[in-house]
């Protein structure tokens, strides 16, 4: 990222590698029952639809949550928390972590990025993290959305046991289950993050209405966060849908699109989007201002390490 003092050495790739993944895993913990609530607002009208009913059980963010609270416990919150984990730090570290190094691929060592340069890092390093986290994406999705059974039971008893049960009924298919939407959509969630994120940061220090601190950085992931909900929103609604689908459901993402517009209508792809923007938004702020704090932690520790007084 640009900004650097010159006092402080660039951050080498590991330290971003690691940074990145370690900051989105407290981003996760601090955001992580937002999340839920999304995923649960984003396949209401899917369950509704299966199962005849008119009744609308969540209602906006405050409701969604007050409502799991009652009915599931606190802890339902965070069901699908460990997957999440697991996912943040194979994916993010890939996504974020390795963003800048395929930056500088693009533009052959340049400092002057093009947005072209940018975009292509973007989408080609979220496209890079979908094939390392897919798995412990649908795992976290399918216990986000899993509600406790008529009979109190549930559909997963533990992560490693969602795994198993994902490979043993729907076979090692079934934990890559909406990998093309999942690449599509990071492609386009790293593209509008990442990029955001450069620019406004970017632009904010050469105009010197900032200096490279928590200021800077939260403004900077505010905008990132807001840009990425209104771009991204369609899509993480199909991926949603399609990851927690039961076998023979749809067909494809494209299927499960075209079924939620001639169903629910446009206004479907926008389902959760309050929860996405406050998800999206704050995990922003907490995994950028905790990636800058990172890196920079990581780097003086190395200096002094090397150059003890």
């Amino acid at each position: 990222m640009v900004g650097l003092k010159r006092t402080d050495l660039a951050p080498t790739a590991t330290v971003k590698f690691f940074g990145a993944g370690t900051a989105a895993c407290i981003a996760d913990l601090v955001t992580f029952p937002l999340d839920t609530a999304k995923v649960r607002l984003q396949i209401q009208g899917e369950a509704l639809a299966a199962e005849g009913v008119v009744t609308v059980k969540y209602r906006g963010v405050y409701g969604t949550i007050t409502t799991m609270v009652r009915t599931e416990g606190a802890r339902s919150l965070y069901n699908g928390l460990v997957a999440g984990l697991q996912r943040q730090m194979s994916f993010a570290s890939v996504r974020i972590g390795l963003y800048d190094s395929m930056k500088q691929f693009y533009t052959r060592g340049s400092e002057n990025a093009s947005i072209v340069a940018r975009l292509m890092a973007g989408c080609t390093t979220g496209a890079m993290a979908v094939a390392f986290a897919q798995p412990t994406d649908v795992v976290k999705v399918r216990f986000q959305a899993q509600a406790r059974l008529t009979d109190g039971g549930k559909r997963y008893n533990g992560t490693m046991d969602a795994y198993r049960t994902i490979a043993r009924e729907e076979g090692v298919r079934g934990l890559w289950k909406g990998c093309l939407p999942n690449i599509t959509r990071n492609a386009i969630v790293n593209c509008a993050e990442l990029v955001t994120y450069d620019i406004i940061k970017e632009l904010i220090l050469k105009h010197d209405l900032m200096t490279d601190n928590l200021p800077c950085h939260f403004t900077a992931a505010f905008g990132a966060g807001f840009c990425t909900t209104i771009v991204a929103s369609p899509v993480d609604v199909v991926k949603t849908r399609f990851m927690n689908s039961t076998p023979g459901q749809y067909s494809s993402a494209i299927n499960c699109a075209y079924t939620m517009l001639t169903k629910e209508g446009p206004t479907a792809f926008y389902k959760g989007f309050m929860p996405s923007f406050l998800r999206l938004g704050s995990w922003n702020i907490v995994m950028f201002v905790s990636y800058e704090q990172i890196k920079r932690g990581m780097m003086r520790a190395q200096q002094s390490w090397e150059s003890p007084i």
